[in-house]
């Protein structure tokens, strides 16, 4: 894989408005999730999108402890956002930094408006989030890669939740920002939706917008998360399809040996 040298442009758009990575200004970078790859966990995603890697872990509704933190009414959303030393190319410390802990936050209330959290008081349900290869929008991807590990998990939600980032690029909005976009662009906001009802969850914004360029990029930005939503619900359909031939295969196998016996 060639490493995009940052240094070595001078514009991040061409003249044909194509970003230095041949995608179009409203063009997602390659995205791939796959559910259920951990044994040990309720449920679990592997996200994919473009360099960045996201895994996610979910476990509960399980009983919580220290039973003093239990909330007599609701479950107790908990979520630990983590980025692995090698995730990006100087060596991070390992060591939980404010930025991760800051995200945590973050993720935790997007999600948290999704799940029935009254169904299941004094317990708990516990997101891991491990960002094991960083190129912009971690944040949005750990959104995306947990939603999809609840669902997996069987905890019920109002609906997926689904984020995506937008921001403007010398004069122009993008969708989807990757790193030296966000790094050297005007403006960057990641946005978490409810695609359903398009109830938000996240709006968050470094930089300065227009009120014309911010609904633009509100507009595209739910477009974005609409296309990366019908990728869950293919990725959740493509687990359970399988479990389902699975199941149907071994209830044929115990027919016919039935039949054999008999």
């Amino acid at each position: 894989m060639t490493r995009i040298n940052q240094n070595s442009y001078e514009r991040l758009i061409d003249e044909n408005e194509i970003r230095i990575d041949g995608r179009k200004l409203d063009e997602l970078r390659p995205i791939n999730i796959e559910v259920g790859i951990l044994t040990n966990a309720y449920g679990s995603a592997l996200l994919h999108h473009g360099k960045n890697k996201i895994l996610a872990a979910v476990f509960g509704p399980r009983e919580l402890h220290p039973r003093h933190l239990a909330l007599p009414d609701r479950a107790l959303v908990r979520c630990e956002y983590r980025m692995t030393t090698f995730s990006v190319e100087e060596r991070k410390s390992p060591a939980p930094s404010r930025r991760e802990i800051e995200l945590s936050k973050v993720i935790r209330e997007s999600l948290e408006p999704a799940i029935f959290t009254h169904l299941y008081p004094r317990t708990s349900v516990d997101v891991f989030i491990e960002v094991l290869q960083a190129d912009g929008g971690t944040r949005c991807d750990g959104i995306t890669a947990a939603s999809t590990a609840l669902a997996d998990a069987g905890v019920p939600l109002r609906d997926l939740v689904v984020a995506c980032a937008v921001g403007k690029v010398e004069g122009h909005i993008l969708l989807d920002l990757d790193d030296i976009e966000d790094k050297k662009g005007e403006a960057d906001m990641p946005i978490a939706i409810l695609p359903r009802n398009k109830e938000v969850t996240l709006l968050q914004m470094d930089g300065q917008l227009s009120r014309e360029e911010f609904q633009r990029a509100l507009d595209l930005a739910i477009k974005g998360c609409e296309q990366i939503h019908e990728m869950q619900k293919e990725a959740l359909r493509k687990k359970y399809s399988e479990i389902q031939e699975e199941v149907l295969e071994e209830l044929n196998e115990f027919s016919e040996k039935e039949e054999n016996q008999d």
